[in-house]
C-alpha cells in the first residue's frame, strides 16, 4: 500500500520552477531539485517521474502564469499602444533589474536551451507562441479599427515584430546593453506601430 504524499505537489512545481529559471534545464541537477523543493529523490521520482517531466510541469506553470498576465494586458479596454508600451516596458524593467532581478525569461531561456533538441518542449513553446502572437494580432486589429494604428499596418507582422522585440530586450540585456538600449529596442517597435 503506497503511503500518502506530505507535500504539496504544486509548492514542490514552483520550487522547481524557482530552480530551473535561475540555472536552466541542464545545470540543474536532481540534487538541486531536491534542495530546492525539501524532497528526497524518491519523492520526486515518485511523483513527476522525471526530471524532464518535472521540467516540463514547472514550464507549463510559468508559461500559463506570463503569458496569462500579457493577453489580459492585451486585451483590456485601453488604446493598443498603451497596452504594448507596457509589454515591453515591463520587460525593460525586468530586464534593468528594477523588479526581481534580471532572472530572462523562462520561455527564451528554454528556447535557447532546449528547443532544437527537444520535440515536446519546442512543440509547448510554439503553442505560446501561437496564443502570444494571436493576441497581440487581435489587440493590433482592433487599434487599426480604432484608428489607433494605421489601417494599412500589417497586423500578423507587427505582432511578430512585438514578441522579437521582447525576445530581443531580453537577449541584449543578457549581452551587456544597458538600460538606454533597451528603450531604445522597445521605442523603435513602439514606432512601427
Amino acid at each position: 500500500m503506497a503511503r500518502p504524499r506530505k507535500f504539496d505537489e504544486e509548492q514542490a512545481v514552483q520550487a522547481a520552477l524557482e530552480a530551473f529559471w535561475a540555472a536552466g534545464y541542464e545545470a540543474t541537477s536532481t540534487q538541486d531539485l531536491c534542495d530546492a523543493t525539501g524532497l528526497g529523490r524518491s519523492s520526486i521520482y515518485n511523483t513527476f517521474s522525471s526530471k524532464h517531466d518535472l521540467f516540463l510541469r514547472a514550464l507549463r506553470r510559468y508559461i500559463e502564469h506570463m503569458t496569462g498576465i500579457q493577453v489580459a494586458n492585451l486585451e483590456s479596454d485601453r488604446p493598443v499602444r498603451e497596452k504594448i508600451r507596457e509589454l515591453l516596458w515591463v520587460i525593460v524593467a525586468d530586464e534593468a533589474g528594477e523588479t526581481e532581478g534580471p532572472r530572462g525569461c523562462l520561455v527564451v531561456n528554454t528556447a535557447i536551451e532546449l528547443a532544437g533538441r527537444d520535440a515536446e518542449v519546442a512543440e509547448l513553446l510554439r503553442r505560446d507562441y501561437v496564443r502570444r502572437h494571436a493576441a497581440i494580432k487581435a489587440a493590433i486589429d482592433a487599434g487599426r479599427m480604432d484608428g489607433d494604428i494605421d489601417r494599412d499596418k500589417d497586423a500578423a507582422a507587427l505582432a511578430h515584430a512585438v514578441i522579437g522585440s521582447v525576445s530581443a530586450i531580453r537577449l541584449a540585456s543578457r549581452s551587456g546593453v544597458d538600460r538606454a538600449g533597451l528603450e531604445a529596442i522597445a521605442n523603435t517597435t513602439l514606432a512601427a506601430l
